[in-house]
């Protein structure tokens, strides 16, 4: 498997070369030269795969440099953790799921790309001499669950970039209190100007030629390839009969998103997306309208999809041609409001007794506004829950009324004291100070 740019689209590159820069020369974001269409027998045998089965058989077509033995190794310890399909007993919704990804050690969906790149890319960086420092702007989540990936990790450092006070409290306890080859960098500014600084970073040749550099954030392909395998394992575990499936996905970044279309390509049996937002809503104005516009951020309790300038974005136009049709044959897009997101927490809440965190609550509003009536019958209609509410807990109770138990593996990091590096102006000069001298 070879990999293309989304930019200059002539030159190819191995899956190592992918991985370990994060972004091409060109400053684009790898796509696979083409993406594999994976074996009906195999498709048709989804509800008796495991999540690591199914990420064995798609991972070998994109990292066909790494041994069957190892790379399927690296696939079983990384996803060490469920991603069970829960159905939701509501009263005039009754064919609606929900795909539980919040069951890793940081409770977020982030922890299957994260925990599946860390293990690769310790492998490729097993021969290097030099330290590859892993760069990463982070709106919450990410941050979290590549700190944790990566921690203790030998031969590779981390640094990460998060808005200050845009972050929860259990985010930012994760993100700041790991310590070893952990670097947190609070920006006073906005997620989007903690991702214009990693881009600013590795366009610039003068710190590129002192540190080796690269991305865990969505940019890089190794995050995309692990959150695809959960699409195929959703599917698997719906009726037969409720097929193809319908799936939102709270989208901010659109990395997810990205992740989801992979799937489909594929030959996941999905029919179409969702793109559910929160105010920041730039994509659907696009679906809508055919224009793109980027915009600062808004901060909303849906803070993981608090993103104005979505980078991801560049790959779906490469998937999609720059068509707005063919945007619009497989994605529709849906924004919502926080006052919409807590009234609908606390629906689901007094109707069936499931908690949902804001971001999931965001993607169910997205399903419920977009499914037609006949889908309502033929099609399994499937929103991706990302994080456990504990995470939003006084978003959560302020919707609900109550506290969400708050797991055990969230509670250890409130106990610990934080440690980062404040930046008191989002300017590139002090961040590339800060990554030529933290160790």
């Amino acid at each position: 498997m070879k990999y293309r740019s989304t930019r200059t689209r002539s030159e190819t590159y191995t899956a190592r070369q992918a991985v370990l820069s994060g972004l091409a020369p060109d400053g684009g974001l790898f796509l696979p030269e083409e993406l594999p269409k994976l074996d009906s027998s195999f498709l048709q045998d989804l509800s008796r795969r495991s999540l690591s089965e199914v990420g064995f058989e798609v991972s070998r077509h994109f990292f066909e440099d790494i041994s069957s033995d190892t790379l399927n190794t690296l696939v079983t310890e990384a996803l060490s953790f469920p991603a069970p399909l829960v159905p939701l007993q509501l009263a005039d919704d009754s064919s609606i799921s929900t795909l539980e990804l919040f069951h890793g050690p940081t409770c977020a969906f982030k922890d299957f790309g994260a925990r599946f790149m860390a293990r690769l890319m310790s492998w490729y960086n097993r021969n290097e001499n030099a330290e590859l420092t892993i760069l990463v702007a982070t709106s919450g989540d990410t941050g979290s669950a590549v700190a944790h990936g990566f921690l203790g990790v030998e031969g590779i450092s981390v640094v990460l970039l998060y808005p200050k006070g845009k972050v929860s409290q259990i985010q930012e306890q994760q993100l700041t209190t790991c310590g070893q080859n952990i670097q947190a960098v609070e920006v006073l500014g906005t997620f989007d100007d903690c991702q214009r600084l990693v881009k600013e970073a590795f366009s610039d040749q003068e710190l590129l030629a002192q540190r080796r550099l690269s991305s865990a954030n969505s940019i890089n392909i190794a995050r995309l390839i692990p959150q695809s395998f959960y699409y195929f394992t959703a599917c698997g575990q719906l009726s037969p009969s409720l097929l193809p499936a319908i799936i939102s996905v709270p989208s901010g970044n659109f990395g997810n998103l990205s992740a989801g279309l992979f799937a489909r390509e594929m030959g996941a049996p999905i029919k179409r997306f969702i793109a559910s937002t929160n105010a920041n809503d730039i994509v659907p104005n696009y679906l809508d309208t055919g224009v793109y516009s980027p915009r600062p951020s808004k901060h909303t309790l849906s803070n993981a999809m608090d993103v104005g300038a979505p980078s991801n974005f560049e790959r779906l136009q490469t998937f999609f041609h720059n068509d707005l049709e063919e945007f619009q044959a497989l994605l529709e897009g849906k924004s919502f409001t926080d006052n919409e997101t807590l009234a609908c927490m606390k629906d689901v809440h007094e109707r069936c007794g499931y908690i949902l965190d804001p971001h999931g609550a965001v993607g169910l509003l997205g399903l419920q506004r977009s499914l037609t009536s006949q889908e309502r019958v033929q099609n399994g209609a499937v929103f991706l829950e990302t994080a456990h509410p504990a995470k939003f807990a006084s978003a959560v109770e302020g919707a609900i009324g109550i506290a969400p138990e708050t797991p055990d593996s969230l509670q250890g990091c409130l106990k610990r004291d934080k440690q980062s590096i404040l930046l008191e102006e989002p300017k590139f000069e002090r961040l590339k100070e800060i990554l030529t001298t933290v160790r």
